[in-house]
């Protein structure tokens, strides 16, 4: 298929796309309901399904990084242990480090390409698979989704909690730690900004649910947030979460990139939107290297 571009595809389609991204719609409703909204709704439809190929940016033989998985403890969660994708920098470390948080789906290529591209930056990277105690990502983002949303997500969550403790303690790290995330993952990292208080040295929450503002107050982290401009359910979330952020004195940064749909950073689909993922991408590292190296 020759590359798509976002501007070939209707916006009643993209908005079909993000219903059935968040598990709203099935495969064939998605696809159906597509079709019917425009003309040469079903091709765009299909178009915006993910093309992992494309993900990758930075080789897992990369000779600047070293990539293994790695299985550690998980006491309160969905089975007890978990199991992530943990890149290292070459040179012998300590390392400032950065978990970087999947969708709702599960650890997929593009997620490790993203955790590979934090490595080459120079941090200790850590990409947990919160499907790991059902399996592990299946290997294609439905599955993956259902998989997800049958887990217990308090469990879930603390999974995720586990991993940063476990990436922060790691033998190569500095002691210092960021988060990140895209969609679940980026409402997760607001949640995580609340949990782990001053454990947690920045958080960069892409397009993700803000967090409870009764734990806004916990939160000792700078955040850097990312929003897309055609994403009406999560932007809806951030009046009330800078109010409670202001009132805490949380330090945050806010940008919202024109043009842009839910999703923007991910390479793997038509939503990607290239120069806003490389701008929002430089102002992250650049933020992790003020806040954890």
């Amino acid at each position: 298929m020759p590359d798509v571009t976002q501007d070939w595809i209707d916006q009643r389609v993209f908005d079909l796309y993000d219903e059935y991204c968040h598990g709203r719609l099935d495969r064939r409703a998605f696809l159906s309901r597509a079709s019917a909204v425009t003309v040469g709704g079903l091709a765009m439809a299909q178009a915006l399904l993910p093309q992992y190929a494309r993900a990758q940016t930075i080789s897992f033989t990369d000779s600047r990084i070293k990539a293994r998985y790695v299985t550690y403890p998980s006491p309160g969660g969905s089975s007890g242990q978990m199991r992530g994708y943990l890149v290292q920098p070459s040179g012998n470390g300590p390392f400032p480090t950065v978990l970087v948080i999947h969708e709702n789906r599960g650890l997929n290529p593009y997620i490790e390409d993203v955790a590979r591209r934090v490595a080459v930056e120079g941090f200790l990277a850590l990409a947990p698979d919160g499907l790991f105690p059902v399996g592990g990502y299946p290997g294609n983002d439905d599955d993956g989704r259902t998989l997800q949303a049958k887990l217990d997500q308090a469990k879930l969550r603390t999974d995720m909690v586990n991993s940063a403790r476990y990436l922060k303690a790691h033998e190569l790290s500095n002691g210092k730690l960021g988060a990140t995330g895209f969609c679940w993952g980026g409402g997760t990292t607001n949640f995580l900004a609340a949990t782990l208080g001053a454990d947690l040295q920045a958080a960069v929450p892409y397009y993700g649910a803000a967090a409870d503002t009764a734990s806004v107050p916990s939160i000792k982290s700078p955040l850097l947030v990312q929003y897309a401009e055609n994403d009406e359910r999560i932007n809806a979330m951030w009046p009330a979460y800078e109010a409670a952020l202001k009132a805490a004195k949380v330090p945050y940064e806010m940008y919202i990139y024109p043009g842009t749909q839910h999703g923007f950073h991910n390479n793997s689909t038509p939503r990607y939107q290239e120069a806003a993922a490389k701008l929002s991408w430089e102002r992250t590292i650049a933020f992790f290297k003020k806040n954890v190296a």
